[in-house]
């Protein structure tokens, strides 16, 4: 409940939160042993990996192909500001939001879908149940909001299993 309260803060908070992500990711990868503040193209794909490890566990949706190699070399061009071959913290942020921009406009597509469609659907299908024996009754029982919330919750369940299959 606490995440979607954040969501209402803003643009400012899906900043933060994309930061963190590329500030953990970008620290894991980066090579401790050197005074090297940026990335060279093989930490850079191992760090591409390691986001979309963490996009296909942690958000809903189809699994999520990362770019190949070469894909990840133009977009490495394309994003070193400073022309020096690696890139640092902020041409790696803005590297990593290039690179994710399609999946999360389909991961939250997907949900707008999911969260929208559930209930209209549940509110269908409770008007359905009325002239069934037995069924019909105790549905029309439970109040609409507790209904559709019941039927998002199952549908959403559906769909990732559906998914992992």
């Amino acid at each position: 409940m606490g995440q979607i309260l954040e969501k209402f803060q803003g643009e400012d908070w899906k900043e933060r939160q994309i930061r963190g992500i590329t500030d953990r990711v970008f620290d894991r990868v980066k090579h401790h042993d050197t005074d090297r503040t940026s990335l060279t193209f093989e930490e850079l794909y191992i760090a591409v990996l390691l986001v979309y490890n963490d996009i296909n566990k942690r958000l809903p949706g189809p699994h999520f192909d990362p770019p190949t190699e070469e894909q990840v070399k133009s977009l490495m061009l394309e994003s070193d500001i400073n022309l020096d071959g690696e890139l640092d913290r902020a041409e790696f942020v803005n590297f990593i939001l290039h690179v994710t921009r399609d999946t999360f406009v389909t991961v939250s597509r997907g949900l707008i879908i999911t969260l929208v469609a559930a209930p209209t659907l549940a509110l269908l299908t409770k008007r359905t149940t009325e002239n069934v024996p037995r069924v019909g009754k105790v549905v029309q029982k439970i109040p609409n909001s507790v209904y559709a919330s019941l039927v998002t919750v199952v549908l959403v369940a559906l769909q990732q299993t559906a998914e992992k299959v």
